[in-house]
This record gives structure tokens, C-alpha cells and sequence, in this order.
């Protein structure tokens, strides 16, 4: 970018750089020990420390316990919730969200009336969920391999 604003990538590298450093992050194989930790790729640990790429959502959990940051700010940050939505979740909705939340009354809570809207937000939901299912059962099922690929 020419006028000098950084990226979601950029500004997401600026916060998750220093916090993995601060969390012990440092010197030779950090993004090796970060993507093992994490579940990443090296690669993509690269391109996010380099602020190229944002990771994709399903990890920032694991990042937030690698980083000691919050999943809420690397939500906001990665551009997956914007900060109003996330300011306009009180407390006890917000708790909620890792409960027994549907994608229905969520859609509603997050204001999203449009029809296809509803169908693109449950679709995504159900796809989040799925890669979720698969990156577990490819974790349990891989027990060491980190290691052997490097």
C-alpha cells in the first residue's frame, strides 16, 4: 500500500509478533516451536510474523493461548468481527457464544436480516465447524509429525 495505512495482516503481525516474543517466542526455531504450538505451518507462521497473511480464523484460538492475547482482540484484528459487533455483545451474551448459542439466534443478535445473508452466515458456521472436526482428528491422529516434516 502506497498512503501508508498497514493492512489487517500488518496490524494483526503487530500485535501477535511482540506477544509471541513476550510469551517466550525467541531465537532460533521460534516459528517452528510457534506453528507446532500452535498448529500452523511454518509457512504460514512466515507470512504472518511478516504481516503478508492473516492465518485463518480456526487457529487464532491456539494463538491467543500461545500469545497470552485475547481471542477477542485477534477477532477484531484478523477482521472477523468488527469492533462495534463485539462492543455490542453485553457480557452475559458474550458468554453465550461459547454455549448453547444457535446459528439462528446468533445471526439475529449480530443484526444479519438479509435472507442469503442468513444462509452464507449458517453455511460458514457449519464449514468452521467441519474444519475444526478435521484439524482435531488430524491432531489426534498425528502424534509427532510436526517433527518428522521439518
Amino acid at each position: 500500500m502506497t498512503d501508508g495505512m498497514p493492512t489487517r495482516a500488518q496490524r494483526f503481525a503487530a500485535i501477535v509478533v511482540p506477544a509471541a516474543t513476550r510469551a517466550g517466542y525467541t531465537g532460533h526455531g521460534a516459528k517452528a516451536r510457534f506453528a507446532r504450538d500452535t498448529g500452523m505451518t511454518e509457512s504460514s507462521v512466515s507470512r504472518l510474523w511478516q504481516g503478508t497473511a492473516l492465518p485463518d480464523a480456526r487457529f487464532y484460538e491456539a494463538i491467543a493461548d500461545a500469545t497470552g492475547l485475547e481471542v477477542t482482540t485477534l477477532l477484531v484484528e484478523g477482521g472477523v468481527l468488527s469492533s462495534e459487533s463485539l462492543q455490542s455483545l453485553s457480557e452475559t451474551e458474550r458468554s453465550r457464544v461459547g454455549s448453547s448459542l444457535t446459528p439462528e439466534e446468533a445471526a439475529d443478535r449480530l443484526g444479519i436480516r438479509d435472507e442469503v445473508g442468513r444462509q452464507l452466515f449458517y453455511a460458514t458456521i457449519e464449514r468452521l465447524k467441519r474444519l475444526e472436526n478435521e484439524a482435531s482428528d488430524r491432531s489426534n491422529a498425528d502424534h509427532g509429525g510436526t517433527a518428522a516434516q521439518m
